[in-house]
């Protein structure tokens, strides 16, 4: 899902960059970072392994888990931006995992869309049956966060492709691999119910 360096216009980056900083200062006012600071950097570091694991898929792209869902479930979505924000900050920086020029884009996609997507849904269907609830979140947040993704290489006019092509590529594949999120995310959220529930918000 990380778009790299080249794949947007620089009107496009400039638009996703000011998003995040604007959604970032938000999401500070909003955040309580000084009590959760441990878990966000923990939280951070864990998500970062697991989205080392990356598959290719048509399109100059790739697929991996995100885990933007299972942090607004831990943390709530403000707290979220900030787990994906230093993942994507180190992803970028230091192992050139996506672009300087489209961090804006990426951190977008994983840190705000998904949090939110996967928060949505935790909150209206938790109290159902909060595994379940885990599940969709996690599928919907990584389905959402890929069609967005897709839209945002689409529309750029340093893309190949238009976005009636990247988007249902984008959303198909991210929708397969969003199974996979979301029994990662049910079994996570289903462990901390059992072991430590003070992590997750209900």
């Amino acid at each position: 899902m990380h778009i790299p360096d080249g794949y947007l216009d620089p009107i496009s980056a400039g638009v996703t960059w000011a998003i995040m900083l604007i959604y970032g200062f938000f999401a500070y006012r909003k955040a309580a970072l000084g009590k959760n600071l441990e878990v966000v950097v923990g939280l951070a570091a864990a998500i970062f392994i697991a989205q080392m694991f990356n598959w290719p898929i048509p399109g100059g792209t790739s697929l991996h888990l995100v885990g933007g869902a299972l942090a607004a479930i831990m943390l709530g979505p403000f707290e979220a931006f900030f787990v994906l924000l230093l993942v994507l900050l180190a992803q970028t920086l230091v192992f050139h995992d996506g672009g300087i020029t489209t961090l804006g884009a990426n951190v977008i996609n994983m840190g705000v869309v998904a949090p939110l997507v996967g928060w949505a849904a935790w909150r209206l269907l938790s109290r159902y049956n909060k595994p379940l609830a885990a599940a969709v979140a996690g599928w919907a947040s990584i389905t959402v966060a890929g069609m967005a993704a897709g839209f945002e290489i689409g529309v750029s006019p340093y893309f190949p492709y238009a976005w009636t092509i990247s988007v249902p590529v984008m959303t198909t594949w991210h929708a397969l691999l969003g199974i996979v999120e979301g029994v990662i995310t049910a079994a996570v959220v289903e462990y901390l119910l059992r072991r430590a529930p003070q992590y997750v918000r209900v």
